[in-house]
């Protein structure tokens, strides 16, 4: 990104405070950049096009951003960053429209200002839906959108193949677990943050799961594919990491700590596991509050139902 920037006519001062190409960082402003042509390799997190997009309208010659590098993950991500610009009146071209493949353009103008109503964030209804799954219980989750574009709308025929069934109703998307839970084999390189809860949900299915296309996932918040290796198999389970992905075999499991490594997802996993074995303990349950400052709550008060 750094390296992007300067590309468009950034100043950036990397060196002064700490290592090159790494936090911290000082950005001098001088108005607004040339823009322009850039490539980047964004095949470690779509944010990364998804950010010089968001900028785009407001460089001089707008951008055009061209994705180098291996499989872009997360194209949704990068959807919703085009629709959210064109709402707001921003004129992009990307490959889906007939463009070239893994380029984006975005043309210089004003953004005109305009309500929104922001939807819930749907991947954070994954423990809960996850919670009735693997009771077999029933959840209600309100307020969720009719049409989306977020990737966590996933979940809804995740779930459902795994062994649920959901109704989506005045009252919000209303989820049912059977009491049986299945694997299954799955890319999830469009939604690979539901990585960790559906592997906790796989690690208690009645046959082996493969999950594929998220081998991005080693340079997220912790590398998620090793320490969801670590954290099951100390709790009895049978995870090996793949190429892009793992291969989980359930088996009885059993109680323990499930560290987090300061992961948000890591901790909502643990605690989805904890749901069907007795004795586990999450590590540091508060760095939930990234992305739900109000988890230990929320779960307790839907267990308490």
């Amino acid at each position: 990104m750094i390296d992007a920037l300067r590309v468009l006519g950034a100043r950036i001062d990397d060196t002064s405070l700490g290592s090159p190409g790494a936090l911290p960082l000082t950005v001098h402003g001088a108005g607004a950049l040339d823009g322009g042509p850039v490539e980047i390799d964004a095949s470690s997190s779509s944010q990364f096009v998804s950010a010089l997009l968001l900028s785009g309208p407001r460089f001089n010659q707008g951008v055009e951003v061209r994705h180098v590098g291996g499989p872009l993950p997360s194209m949704p991500h990068i959807r919703m960053t085009v629709d959210m610009l064109r709402s707001a009146g921003a004129q992009v071209d990307t490959p889906e429209a007939g463009g070239e493949p893994n380029v984006w353009r975005v043309t210089p103008g004003a953004l005109l200002g305009r309500d929104l109503t922001i939807e819930p964030d749907l991947s954070n209804a994954q423990p809960f839906l996850a919670a009735a799954l693997v009771t077999g219980g029933t959840v209600t989750i309100p307020d969720w959108p009719a049409y989306t574009t977020q990737p966590g709308d996933a979940l809804r025929q995740i779930f459902t193949e795994m062994g649920g069934s959901c109704e989506l109703t005045e009252q919000g998307l209303v989820f049912t677990g059977s009491g049986s839970i299945h694997g299954l084999d799955v890319d999830l390189s469009e939604v690979g943050e539901l990585t960790p809860g559906i592997a906790a949900v796989a690690a208690l299915a009645d046959s082996p799961s493969t999950l594929r296309g998220v081998r991005h996932l080693r340079l997220h918040e912790t590398d998620r594919l090793a320490a969801l290796t670590k954290e099951i198999n100390e709790l009895g389970g049978d995870v090996t990491e793949t190429a892009d992905g793992l291969h989980i075999r359930p088996r009885p499991l059993h109680g323990g700590v499930f560290h987090t490594y300061d992961d948000h997802r890591m901790a909502t996993a643990g605690a989805i596991i904890g749901l069907a074995v007795a004795g586990v303990q999450i590590e540091n349950v508060a760095t939930t509050a990234k992305t739900l400052p109000d988890f230990p709550e929320l779960w307790t008060g839907m267990l308490g139902n």
